[in-house]
């Protein structure tokens, strides 16, 4: 019924097992190939992929990069150069708020020392704890107003020094003097 096979040792010194064992279907050479070319497809397009998605966020980065330098130049060109802009920033690290953030918790459109008296008083009195108000509101109308009243300041100042020097520019130039 069962055969037993026999593992003696053929002529050239092989057991019939190690030659069975060697031999192999040329079915499974073809699977092995068509296996192969798959895996080497299947990572061909894993290349694409990594390739093509590290150029579209590589794309992305420098449209972002670009986008921000041009509003970085923006933002620089409204604030002025020099020492107007440097004044600028000043301010808006002492206060921690830009003109723009104050004029609109203070909803104003125009930097007006009567408007921002207005609206402060209105606010800072609509916001208070005693009348149910918030702390943390009237905290940030208190900044806004110190911080358009820095800007107005620092436009007084700057009106000052143009008046002045267009004082003693004229000076210079008058002969009788």
């Amino acid at each position: 019924m069962f055969e037993i096979i026999d593992e003696s040792l053929e002529a050239d010194g092989s057991s019939f097992i190690e030659k069975l064992h060697l031999q192999r279907h040329p079915f499974i050479d073809l699977f092995d190939s068509i296996f192969f070319c798959y895996i080497l497809k299947a990572a061909k397009y894993l290349a694409q992929i990594i390739v093509l998605g590290g150029q579209v966020v590589g794309r992305a980065f420098a449209k972002a990069l670009r986008q921000e330098i041009q509003a970085s130049q923006q933002a620089a060109k409204q604030r002025g150069g020099g020492q107007a802009g440097a004044k600028t920033a000043a301010a808006n690290s002492l206060s921690g708020m830009t003109v723009e953030e104050a004029q609109k918790i203070l909803n104003i459109s125009k930097v007006d020392a009567a408007e921002v008296s207005k609206s402060y008083d209105h606010l800072f009195a609509v916001n208070d704890k005693k009348k149910g108000g918030s702390f943390y509101l009237q905290s940030k109308v208190v900044r806004a107003k110190e911080r358009l009243d820095s800007e107005l300041k620092l436009a007084e100042q700057a009106k000052g020094r143009t008046i002045a020097d267009s004082n003693t520019d004229n000076t210079q130039g008058d002969p009788r003097t």
